[in-house]
This record gives C-alpha cells, sequence and structure tokens, in this order.
C-alpha cells in the first residue's frame, strides 16, 4: 500500500478489479481505495499475472504493507498449475504502487484498459466505467460491476443497469412442501399473531470508515480543544439577491454558476481584509498565534462519502469570476468524489451553507487548525421593516463560531458585521475593497 494521500498512514481496501491468474497490464486500475482524504485508484505498475490478493475488501490495511503481488508471465504460478514453471529464483513479485517511474505511461494504459470494449456482463481486468454515486449504489446492493450491462454512454453503468442485475426477489418455499404439489386449501383457524421481532433484526450496523471517520475524529479534537464561541446576525440580503440576477447576465460571469455562496463568500474576503486577525490559527507547543497573509477558503460539501472541506487556495487574490470558477470545480469535484488530498489540507477559514437543506441557522464546529466558520442560513422571504415600512424582504441569518483563545468577542463581531453589512448592501465590495 503506498502512500496515496502524502503522509496517511492507512487506507482501505473497497473494491478489487482483478483475481488471482488475472493477466494485467502497466497502468491498469487494480483496486480502489479510500483514506481519511479521498478516494484513489491504484495502478499495477507491471505486465504481468496476479498471483495473490493479500487484503480482503473492506479492510483497513497500514500504508507499506503488501497486498497483492504479480509476477511477469514467464514466472507466473496460474490456478491449476505446478507451481514448477521455471521462475528464476532473482525475480520477485512487485508491490503496487512502487518502482514507478513513467507515470503518464501508466495513465495512457489506464485510459486505454478502460475504454477498450468488453463483453456485455463478461467480467475483466478493465475497470467498469461508472460514476462514483453508482459505484456506491452498486457496493450497497451487492451487485459486482463487472458483471452489469452497461447501457449509458461511452458504455457508462448507470444506476438502472445495477438495479437490473439484482437477482429476482423470491420467496422461500415452505417447509416440507413440494413445489410441483397443488396449493394446499386454506385453513379456517385464525392466523396467530406473530411475536414481536428481535430488536437485532431491525436494526442495521454500518462500519465508520474512510472521509466519516476521519470527520468523527476530527470534530471531537475540536469541540474538546478550541473553546467555541457562535454569534448571530439576521440581515436583509434582498439587493444582494438583485445584484446575483444582474451578474447572470453579465458576460464577464459566462460559463459559471453564480449563486448567493458566490457573494457570501466574497463578503466573507472582504471582512477578512478587513479584519485581518482573525486569519490565523492557535499553536499550542509554542504558545503563539499564527497570522496568515493568505486565505485558503473551505467549503463544506456533503458527498456521498460523508462530509468534505476542500479549500480555494489564495482565494483573498481572486476576481469575482475567477472565485466562481475556483466554487465550481471545488464543489464538482467534491461530490464526483475526485477531490485531491492536496485540497483538504491548509485551509484558514471555512463557509458551511446550511441554507440548502432548508435550515436557518445552527452552531458549525471549527474544522481542526482553522480559527472560524461561517454557517449560512436559508434565504426567506420575510416581513421585514424598510425605509420605515413592513415589506416583503429577503431575509438570511448568518452564524460565525471561532476559536476564542484567538478570536475575542470584538473582532468575531467585527468580522460577521462586515459580512452581514456586504450582504445587506453590496455596494461596499467596492467602496470596502
Amino acid at each position: 500500500m503506498p502512500d496515496v494521500g502524502e503522509g496517511l498512514t492507512e487506507a482501505e481496501i473497497l473494491t478489487w478489479y482483478v483475481r488471482p491468474g488475472d493477466q494485467v497490464t502497466d497502468g491498469q486500475t487494480v483496486c480502489e481505495v479510500e483514506t481519511a482524504k479521498a478516494t484513489v485508484e491504484l495502478p499495477i505498475p507491471y505486465t504481468g499475472v496476479v498471483q495473490e490478493l493479500l487484503a480482503a475488501e473492506r479492510t483497513t490495511v497500514e500504508v507499506g504493507s503488501v497486498i497483492i503481488t504479480v509476477a511477469e508471465e514467464e514466472e507466473a504460478v496460474r490456478p491449476g498449475g505446478t507451481g514448477q514453471e521455471e521462475a528464476p529464483p532473482q525475480r520477485q513479485p512487485v508491490l503496487v504502487g512502487y518502482g514507478v517511474s513513467d507515470a503518464p505511461a501508466r495513465r495512457r494504459a489506464r485510459t486505454a484498459a478502460a475504454s477498450a470494449p468488453r463483453p456485455p456482463g463478461a467480467p475483466g481486468g478493465a475497470r467498469p466505467l461508472a460514476k462514483p454515486p453508482v459505484r456506491k449504489l452498486a457496493k450497497d446492493l451487492g451487485v459486482d460491476l463487472r458483471v452489469v450491462i452497461p447501457s449509458g454512454p461511452g458504455g457508462t453503468i448507470t444506476r438502472d443497469d445495477v438495479h437490473a442485475a439484482l437477482p429476482p426477489a423470491a420467496g422461500p418455499e415452505p417447509a416440507g412442501q413440494d413445489p410441483a404439489a397443488p396449493p394446499a386449501a386454506p385453513s379456517a383457524a385464525p392466523a396467530e399473531r406473530s411475536p414481536a421481532p428481535d430488536t437485532a433484526a431491525r436494526e442495521t450496523r454500518l462500519p465508520v470508515t474512510g472521509v466519516r471517520r476521519a470527520t468523527a475524529r476530527a470534530m471531537v479534537a475540536s469541540a474538546f480543544t478550541a473553546p467555541h464561541a457562535t454569534e448571530f446576525v439576521t440581515v436583509d440580503v434582498t439587493r444582494t439577491m438583485k445584484l446575483l440576477q444582474r451578474l447572470k447576465r453579465d458576460e464577464e460571469m459566462a460559463g459559471v454558476r453564480v449563486g448567493p455562496l458566490l457573494l457570501v463568500a466574497k463578503a466573507l474576503l472582504v471582512a477578512i481584509a478587513r479584519n485581518p486577525h482573525i486569519n490565523a490559527a492557535w499553536d499550542e507547543a509554542a504558545q503563539e498565534i499564527v497570522l496568515k497573509r493568505y486565505v485558503n477558503l473551505g467549503i463544506a460539501a456533503a458527498t456521498p462519502r460523508g462530509l468534505l472541506v476542500p479549500n480555494i487556495k489564495d482565494a483573498q487574490a481572486m476576481t469575482l469570476p475567477e472565485l466562481a470558477r475556483a466554487l465550481e470545480q471545488l464543489v464538482g469535484t467534491a461530490r464526483e468524489g475526485t477531490t485531491a488530498p492536496a485540497a483538504l489540507r491548509g485551509g484558514t477559514v471555512t463557509i458551511t451553507n446550511i441554507g440548502v437543506f432548508g435550515v436557518d441557522t445552527g452552531t458549525p464546529i471549527l474544522n481542526p487548525g482553522e480559527s472560524a466558520i461561517l454557517a449560512v442560513g436559508a434565504i426567506r422571504k420575510r416581513p421585514w421593516v424598510h425605509r420605515g415600512t413592513v415589506k416583503p424582504r429577503q431575509v438570511t441569518t448568518l452564524a460565525l463560531s471561532f476559536d476564542h483563545r484567538l478570536v475575542d468577542g470584538e473582532l468575531g463581531s467585527k468580522v460577521l458585521a462586515d459580512t452581514a453589512a456586504i450582504l445587506e448592501d453590496p455596494n461596499r465590495l467596492i467602496t470596502w475593497s
């Protein structure tokens, strides 16, 4: 098991795509693993025959552990062989992830293997084409993607294909009954009431692994290490919503998604620029506050694998169109399960958009090592006093949690108030920038 996560010490084997005796080629994906940060495909660095799989699916293995061996064709001991095939004694099976010197060649080989035609329903060494949510569905249903008949574009497996591959449901035969015999006459006796089912039979236990385990550990560490304080403000964002409509028609924003999160992110970045001491970290060992002159803006994203918080590097230096493109790419890769480990490290401040779930507000927990996290609630029409008259206005609630060791109430309040003021009157994006 190579160090697939740049320093992570373990990974979980999700799926093997090969079996002992399978022929593999240089660059072919042989398994998919999940670390605490991402799902990663592991390629084989040689052409040969798989000898042994040394780690079962759904098991966690440490980096450096041998998980598969492969021998070159002339050395291979295929199932049913005698094992006496003149294998040179100086040769050793190779370990996946080591000794690789030509990454582009591996990628080309993997692409060729994935795009090679395969008979519908026939298992093979090439990785079936399917999006991460479809792979998760197949895993949950116990369906082997290698035997699924694809119907999507370019041979891609769809959700319907996975469901179609499920065996037909069949009820159990009554004990002692001949299936060919005619049905028994109905009994006149009243049916007895079934006893209450056992509690264990109505419960499902899900192993906590990968991202969910890492998230749980991080949240516990954060909650019991950093003293959290949370402040709230409710703000009229009607002008911001009108600005969004104008931005959607701006040619500079063509081709990118323009939503409330974009202007919330820009407002927070301007508020941080006006109050830079909130963009910091607490160094417990040195008993120092580390001020940062860059903002790596984290965006909490709900994915099929759990909560991920990738961040936009140097967000403070981006124009609005650049920030929009970075947000779109970041959220898209997170949902597809292709976030790079580097994008999950080094965040300084985070935004969590809980409003997309219809929630008004919350008390978010800090991402470990960060100083603040802003929760954005749902934007709703509410009666609001505007210029002395009660009118229906677009209103939302912001909640800012911060590490009270390095952010006092005054600083936290200023950042939250500035963010709200910009969203109430987005002209301040010009006057305050």
